[in-house]
């Protein structure tokens, strides 16, 4: 259980309250070391899965935690952004954004529960997703240290498209359960 993937899944979840603490130390060095945090969860969290591939040592424990980790740090991060920003241009995205996780991570343990989970396995445009969100957050953590405000324009564009590919991927999740949604076979 304790292989080298999950030991930095679990290692991530714990990175999440250091992260919180740095976000409100309000000194140049701590919003530094906040983004390097943050961009240290994020490289973790492929090194992770392609360590699991690679060595042939994926678990359900891990296949557990991992997304646990994920949507923990995305998360914590949005909410502590849109505190920061104050922006209903961040609100909006990062409320999407948090919303289709919960969504999704519903539908994916009901589908599990039927016997479907593959209907709902990750696609590319959940990923690319993925890193919109990403590149989007480190924007708006780099933001404060910025010259002229870009990071932060870019960030807004990149949360936003980051907020449309998020509502591309629902539909097409929900697209594929549907089936099974409706089905009167599932019915409890």
């Amino acid at each position: 259980m304790w292989n080298l993937p999950n030991v930095l899944t679990a290692f991530r979840i714990l990175l999440v309250p250091m992260f919180v603490i740095f976000f409100y130390i309000d000194d140049p060095v701590a919003r530094w070391i906040t983004l390097g945090i943050f961009c240290f969860a994020a490289a973790t969290d492929w090194l992770d899965g392609f360590l699991a591939r690679r060595m042939n040592i994926e678990s359900p424990f891990g296949a557990f935690l991992d997304p646990v980790a994920d949507k923990l740090m995305v998360a914590i991060t949005l909410i502590l952004l849109v505190e920061r920003e104050g922006s209903l241009w961040l609100a909006i995205p990062a409320m999407i954004i948090i919303g289709r996780e919960i969504t999704i991570s519903a539908l994916r343990e009901w589908m599990a529960e039927v016997g479907n989970r593959a209907v709902v396995g990750v696609s590319f445009i959940g990923k690319a997703k993925t890193v919109c969100q990403m590149f989007a957050i480190f924007l708006f953590l780099l933001a404060p240290q910025s010259v002229f405000g870009l990071p932060k324009t870019f960030g807004f564009v990149f949360i936003w498209l980051a907020a449309l590919l998020t509502l591309w991927s629902m539909y097409s999740y929900l697209k594929a359960a549907w089936p099974y949604l409706t089905s009167s076979e599932n019915d409890a």
